[in-house]
């Protein structure tokens, strides 16, 4: 059977909370899906809210077809139905007619029916114009952007409508690739190389998202930290997969033993509630500080200090080598989780294999003597 898909109100309260600005995990936890879940829909649809279909006035509605149900019952005429419901008695007679006739019509069916034979997609300007189709993708292998693009059509165009195309129907036929118009490798040369569109609508006004609150800065960390002397101080980051999938990392810049830890999303709930439960496991004094990128997924850090006595510092933005040892083994770990592979397939058992294979391989920074001895060594000297 597999899993049950959204529901149409779910996916309406999908979408706006996409446009809201809200995250994948923020959604997925609304919604009680997996975040790679709300990940499928949007990426489905390029990011691109689909236009809620809604009747024309024109067309009967199920009441219409409901009165016209109980005029057959009655054994009113056609025409005398038609006038109840002020409509023409051609319209009533092609409804009944296209419905199983006077003594099969269904109400409920018929308009069901009618609902699904009007979805009709037109096909959008850039499949119906050949022409403007090869001049935007000859633009945009050139880096232009699709504003770029729209504004030089209507300079160069000037007496030509044909030739005119708004910025966004080039991102729609762009991201939305069931439209089979531009190739998907062109989303590659627009500068911001995103695989979605995210609109100007889009805001992320009065949440939290970017804000990392009484953030300590690596700069303030005790210089016993700093020179390595000493065990129990760590660095820490997400390993990122497909399907928006991660895989928390932890380093020991003494020895660099390293602990790995499932995560069921990036969200900072997820993230410092799996952190707690991992540290809470280990010898006490065993992890006095952790140094952490400055991604928002740790922006919960005064929980995770009051539950476990860690202290938490942060890395200067955009500064990845001020967690080098983080850094080296996240290389090292992508030997058994290549990038783009589903992480959440991992057990945790799983990922203490991996980590044990890592801490009882020499490094050649140790002097060829393996993190887990070399933590072994310091803990008993010190012990």
């Amino acid at each position: 059977m597999g899993r049950p898909g959204l529901s149409q109100q779910q996916k309406a309260e999908l979408w706006a909370r996409w446009k809201a600005g809200q995250s994948l995990s923020d959604i997925g936890r609304a919604l009680g899906k997996h975040a790679a879940s709300v990940f499928g829909v949007l990426l489905a649809k390029g990011g691109i809210a689909p236009i809620a279909r809604k009747r024309s006035s024109r067309c009967l509605t199920l009441q219409d077809r409901e009165e016209i149900s109980r005029g057959l019952i009655a054994g009113l005429s056609l025409r005398r139905i038609a006038e109840q419901l002020g409509r023409s008695p051609s319209t009533i007679s092609r409804e009944v007619d296209r419905n199983r006739g006077r003594y099969k019509y269904r109400a409920t069916m018929a308009d069901e029916r009618a609902w699904q034979e009007a979805s009709r997609p037109k096909p959008c300007l850039l499949a119906a114009n050949r022409s403007l189709q090869r001049v935007v993708a000859a633009k945009l292998q050139h880096h232009w952007s699709p504003q770029q693009i729209s504004g030089w059509l209507m300079a160069e165009y000037m007496d030509d409508k044909t030739m005119r195309v708004s910025h966004e129907t080039i991102y729609k036929s762009l991201f939305v690739q069931a439209r089979g118009v531009l190739k998907k490798e062109l989303i590659s040369r627009l500068r911001s190389r995103r695989i979605m569109r995210r609109g100007k609508t889009s805001t992320t006004q009065g949440q939290t998202r970017g804000q990392i609150v009484d953030a300590v800065s690596i700069s303030e960390r005790p210089a016993e930290i700093e020179d390595r002397a000493i065990p129990g101080h760590w660095e820490g980051d997400l390993l990122s997969g497909g399907n928006n999938t991660h895989i928390a990392t932890l380093v020991e810049r003494h020895s660099r033993y390293v602990l790995l830890v499932r995560v069921k999303g990036k969200d900072t709930d997820n993230v410092v509630t799996a952190l707690v439960k991992q540290v809470k496991q280990l010898p006490e004094g065993f992890m006095s500080s952790l140094t952490w990128d400055r991604g928002t997924e740790l922006a919960a850090h005064r929980r995770f200090t009051v539950a476990t006595d860690v202290k938490v510092y942060f890395c200067d933005p955009r500064s990845p080598w001020q967690r080098g040892s983080n850094e080296n083994t996240n290389g090292l770990l992508r030997q058994y989780f290549p990038k783009g592979a589903d992480l959440s397939v991992y057990s945790q058992a799983d990922l203490n294999a991996v980590a044990l294979k890592l801490n009882t391989r020499p490094r050649k920074t140790l002097g060829f003597i393996t993190p887990g001895a070399k933590l072994a060594q310091r803990v008993a000297f010190t012990g």
